[in-house]
């Protein structure tokens, strides 16, 4: 069976590699040519000369160290931050610009009169290592202008680090010293502000304030809350009098106000006397006596005055409620106007907070400056460079191109080269070159892979070897059936695999009749039908080879027959097919009908009844007949029988066959609807068979066994006759 690794998916590196050996002078062609050139180049090129330094950006220096630790300096800002050089391409493109390489440009003129800025830049090579380390390295013919470059320009550089440092200390200098007459005035103007509104509203602090306003509202709320007691209480006391001095006698009055009253209780104690000498004297005398008259009557005299002083106690009682219902009225407008300085005392509060704020803001900011200021003056007075050379500039190390490098890189850019070029003439060429293009452009069973050989082709030579082979036929009968002679190859076992696979396509119905042809000339259908036919023929069946090539017939003379009778003579009816069938003297399985004359034309002779009859009877007599057709494209020969077999076996040569003539043959193919068997792939490379030592480890024979393989017939030894065939064969192969 064909390898199925390249068509069940396969990998495209597996197309690169057979595109780029199919190839291969091509590729080893522009290898050689590319590889000489980097010679010659390396042979012809002067040595150059490189050397270089590498600088630290970051600033190490003693005063760094020092004014790390003072605040509000450069150093003290950037401790614990990242790096204060950032190594980007715009600062590597800063170290290259004129501004800092014509100062030495200008210096190594006077030893190098052709130096120039451009010279310098095109050969100093600027790379970061690292987040804070420059490699930087020059390049040229002298070796003197390399030291020189080198020394001048990692002193520039270094003189660069402290320019630019002190350029940027004194550009911020310039901006505090710009910045803070505004931030003066402003200052000024917050203080105003805040002056002009503490005296508009009479006060220094207004949490101060806002706390005697508050201590004021609960004095005055505590006070409100007494009175309103005690004015409850002057009521109710009110009232008792009143119930007392109307209800009943003034002399039974038992209220608080009453009893507290001197005078009341004064002619009160008087009636209590007079009532009691009245009753100690009613003991005594009767109700008409003067002294109970007297008595009766001092006492009618002080009952008018208890009363009247009842109601001025009452009058006084009714004042004091009057007294406290004002006090109350008063204490509660005062709470009102307390808490409306309270709350008016809130939008000034506000306001005063936002005055003060801003205040603060301006004098900190001040503040902030004015230190800033210090600060970097004290950064100003650095002397010491911050970057530092890590490495100085060595000696110029001569780099003359190397032979054997040169040779390596131009083997690998000429491979590659080569492979590229390999690749678009194989894509340009649009050849069939691997069994997956075919099974994707004709989407059929995949019946076997012919490999490469060179018998396909030799058709001479089989002929040859036919010719000598029949005419030791009579020699050679007796050893016919040797087993143990017969030979296996590649070549052989690809077309028992090929006869295997279509005798299975339908166990059920084998396959009695087949058509096999190609899209165009010179895909070995021809070949390809003989060597099936003997293959089937030597494994039992009985097999038969037909012509139908009416236009240029080649079965004949590839397998060493006669072609005076043939197809067009059985069809023309002058002949029996009987008699016209040819057997092969080294297989009698196998049979031939060549083509005959060459009709005036084919496609009558192919299309007629007598044809389709004699497909029938061939069919009913033969375990297998195979049609040798003419090509696909360009004839309608094919078409005209091919359905009446039972299927078409298309024959498709690599490296040799467009993918678009196989795609046209299949458009073709299925408008006509002819039966297919399946594709068979001529001339692969990439096939899964042993190679012919293995055949010959099993006690195969070489020399003229190999030549006569294609013919998969037994081959035979003799006695001296038949060694001297062998010997004639292998001069005439050779």
């Amino acid at each position: 069976m064909p390898s199925t690794s390249d068509e069940e998916g396969g990998l495209a590196l597996g197309q690169l590699v057979a595109a780029v050996r199919r190839k291969a002078f091509l590729v080893a062609g522009v290898t050689i040519v590319v590889a000489s050139l980097a010679q010659l180049r390396a042979l012809t090129d002067k040595p150059v000369y490189t050397s270089g330094f590498e600088i630290l950006t970051k600033s190490v220096t003693a005063e760094s160290e020092l004014l790390s630790s003072l605040p509000q300096t450069l150093s003290n800002r950037q401790q614990g931050a990242a790096p204060a050089e950032t190594l980007d391409a715009t600062k590597i493109r800063v170290l290259q610009s004129p501004n800092l390489l014509y100062p030495v440009v200008e210096e190594l003129k006077a030893r190098h009169p052709d130096i120039s800025y451009e010279a310098i830049v095109a050969n100093l090579k600027i790379a970061p290592n690292g987040e804070t380390i420059l490699t930087v390295s020059f390049t040229s013919e002298d070796a003197q202008l390399v030291e020189d470059v080198l020394a001048s320009v990692s002193a520039r550089y270094l003189e660069y680090s402290l320019e630019e440092r002190q350029k940027d200390i004194r550009q911020g200098i310039k901006f505090v010293e710009e910045q803070l007459p505004d931030l003066e005035a402003r200052v000024a103007r917050e203080q105003e502000q805040l002056e002009r509104f503490r005296q508009q509203f009479n006060l220094i602090d207004p949490q101060s304030a806002a706390q005697i306003l508050a201590g004021q509202s609960g004095t005055l709320a505590q006070q409100q809350l007494d009175t309103q007691a005690q004015l409850e209480q002057a009521r109710s006391l009110y009232s008792q009098i009143q119930a007392e001095l109307t209800g009943q006698s003034a002399e039974f009055a038992a209220s608080s106000a009453l009893i507290q009253s001197p005078r009341y209780q004064k002619l009160l104690d008087q009636l209590l006397a007079i009532d009691s000498q009245l009753a100690q004297e009613s003991a005594l005398y009767l109700d008409s006596s003067p002294e109970i008259q007297v008595l009766q009557e001092q006492r009618q005299n002080l009952e008018p005055l208890l009363r009247r002083e009842g109601l001025r106690v009452e009058r006084s009682v009714a004042s004091g409620i009057r007294e406290l219902e004002s006090k109350s009225q008063a204490l509660a407008q005062a709470i009102a106007d307390v808490n409306q300085q309270i709350k008016n005392l809130s939008t000034i509060t506000r306001r005063y907070n936002d005055l003060q704020r801003g205040v603060e803001i301006a004098t900190n900011n001040l503040n902030q400056f004015l230190a800033k200021r210090e600060g970097l003056r004290i950064d100003a007075a650095q002397r010491q460079v911050p970057w530092q050379l890590l490495t100085p500039p060595g000696d110029p190390v001569p780099s003359a191109a190397s032979l054997k490098r040169s040779l390596i890189l131009g083997v690998v850019l000429g491979s590659l080269l080569g492979v590229g070029a390999a690749l678009l003439l194989d894509r340009i060429s649009n050849i069939i070159a691997t069994t997956k293009q075919v099974r994707s452009i004709t989407r059929l069973p995949m019946l076997g892979a012919i490999p490469v050989s060179r018998d396909l082709d030799n058709f001479d030579s089989m002929h040859v070897a036919v010719q000598l082979f029949q005419s030791a036929q009579g020699e050679l009968s007796f050893l016919r059936e040797s087993p143990q002679l017969r030979h296996n190859t590649p070549f052989q076992e690809a077309f028992r695999s090929l006869n295997a696979n279509i005798r299975l396509l339908n166990p059920d119905e084998p396959v009695r009749s087949m058509t096999i042809c190609s899209a165009t000339p010179g895909n070995g259908k021809t070949t390809v039908s003989a060597h099936l036919a003997l293959t089937a023929a030597a494994m039992g069946q009985r097999v038969l080879v037909v012509d139908t090539d009416l236009r240029r017939s080649r079965l004949h003379h590839q397998l060493g027959l006669k072609n005076e009778v043939g197809l067009t003579d059985v069809v023309s009816g002058s002949v029996d097919w009987r008699d016209a069938i040819q057997p092969l003297p080294w297989e009698p399985n196998a049979f031939v009908l060549s083509s005959g004359m060459t009709p005036p034309d084919p496609t009558r002779i192919l299309a007629s009844r007598a044809m389709r009859e004699l497909m029938q009877a061939l069919k009913d007599e033969f375990d297998l007949v195979i049609y040798d057709t003419p090509p696909l494209l360009g004839f309608a020969d094919v078409y005209l029988f091919a359905a009446e077999t039972d299927g078409l076996l298309l024959v498709v040569r690599l490296n040799h066959l467009k993918q678009s003539l196989l795609e046209q043959t299949m458009e073709e193919l299925r408008l006509a609807r002819v039966p297919m068997l399946g594709s068979l792939v001529n001339a692969s490379e990439q096939t899964s068979f042993p190679s012919y030592a293995y055949y010959q480890s099993y006690g195969e024979q070489d020399g003229i066994e190999a030549a006569m393989a294609p013919l998969t017939a037994p081959i035979f030894t003799a006695p001296k006759r038949m060694k001297e065939l062998w010997n004639t064969v292998q001069k005439r192969f050779h």
